[in-house]
């Protein structure tokens, strides 16, 4: 095996979630997904796919009229710069799931030594893949401040140099919730326009906004962006749909940029299964029945968790502008591994880990909201306060 694959750590939220699965005292919250199925007249689109036997390979860029339909469900939120063509379906690839959008977006630009710059806390897909490319990584964190993480903007800008070849940045942001203003877009793009820095920006949360001023999705690169500026946007199903375990997502990239995309899906995928794509497409087609419900029924998840999080004495914690995660730090708990592992074991609660997404997260704990009973929310609580009364009685 290559070094790079031999240096790459397993997933720590997998490792908590091993010691407790299979166990039905445990509530888990340790996932990035709902527990909320998918609604039936997705499957019920699948379904007839398969019925009609379309099990057969489809164009490496996705079914046209699902590119079609993405293209204007985009255009729709996201009119780009001022003089900007409106988005079109030559700039969307359909990909087998987000972190097949991102991995892509990286072997496309990323040779072994370039240096990539990514914010933290993040996602460990995000800062794992350009590491299996042999790429050079710098991170830049964000700072938590009573409970909210923030962003240095002068350093994130500084650590942009012309050798920088990639900045990744996630907002809304696994696990933090932070989300990137408008005004440090501008600033960002600006910058990476001078340095010649490709910008890969993760924006599947952006559907998950609960900011009050808000029109309905956090703001997005591609509101200010030219199609021709070096970024690429990556977007999933997954989250807004209620699609984690179907693995549909795409691109949004330069025109220019489609073609070779295209020719990495082969050598990847070849491409995304054709019922899968038919079911996104109803998803797409039948997008006002589903997001704006899952995004209040979150924001109620949000509006329970948070409150009652904040109410343990010493907690650190805020309330995330969007995203599906409490992301907290615990007193006298610093190893966030190890607690989250006795979580397990003597509350029956599962949590992921803070040290998952970064070094400078090792003291906190992410906790995935998105249920679809909120009162599981409350004896989650519960069972963290109790366990934490037994624990300081303990020591």
């Amino acid at each position: 095996m290559r070094q790079a694959i031999q240096n790459l750590e397993e997933s720590k939220i997998r490792e908590v979630a091993n010691a407790g699965m299979g166990r039905s005292d445990v509530l888990a919250f340790w996932f990035g997904e709902s527990d909320e199925v998918t609604p039936d007249f997705i499957r019920q689109a699948a379904i007839e796919s398969l019925q009609s036997g379309e099990t057969f390979y489809s164009h490496n860029l996705g079914l046209p009229a699902l590119r079609d339909a993405v293209a204007q469900a985009m255009a729709a939120k996201h009119a780009g710069a001022p003089g900007s063509a409106p988005l079109g379906a030559e700039r969307i690839a359909i990909t087998s799931g987000g972190v097949n959008a991102l991995m892509l977006a990286v072997q496309a630009v990323v040779d072994a030594g370039d240096e990539v710059v990514a914010v933290t806390p993040v996602w460990p897909n995000l800062t794992a893949q350009p590491l299996i490319l042999g790429a050079h990584l710098r991170t830049v964190a964000l700072r938590p401040q009573a409970g909210a993480w923030t962003l240095d903007l002068d350093a994130l800008l500084a650590a942009i140099t012309p050798r920088t070849k990639l900045l990744i940045v996630n907002a809304p942001n696994n696990p933090t919730g932070w989300t990137l203003s408008r005004e440090e877009q501008s600033a960002i793009l600006s910058h990476c326009r001078r340095t010649g820095t490709w910008i890969l920006a993760d924006e599947v949360y952006e559907n998950l906004y609960f900011a009050p001023s808000s029109n309905a999705c956090a703001p997005s690169f591609l509101d200010i962006a030219e199609p021709a500026d070096k970024l690429m946007v990556a977007h999933s199903f997954s989250k807004s749909y209620l699609m984690t375990g179907w693995r549909l997502g795409w691109l949004v990239l330069p025109p220019s940029a489609t073609a070779d995309i295209g020719k990495l899906i082969e050598f990847n995928t070849s491409c995304a299964s054709v019922f899968t794509q038919r079911a996104g497409l109803v998803a797409l087609q039948r997008r006002d029945e589903v997001t704006p419900r899952v995004v209040r029924h979150l924001q109620a998840c949000r509006d329970t968790l948070v409150p009652a999080l904040q109410s343990i004495p010493g907690l650190q914690v805020a309330s995330p502008q969007g995203g599906m995660y409490a992301f907290f730090e615990l007193p006298g708990h610093s190893d966030s591994l190890a607690t989250a592992k006795r979580l397990v074991a003597e509350a029956g609660l599962g949590l992921a880990p803070g040290l998952a997404f970064a070094p400078e997260a090792a003291s906190w704990l992410r906790w995935c909201f998105a249920s679809k009973d909120l009162g599981r929310l409350t004896q989650g609580v519960e069972r963290l306060r109790e366990w934490l009364r037994h624990s300081s009685t303990k020591g």
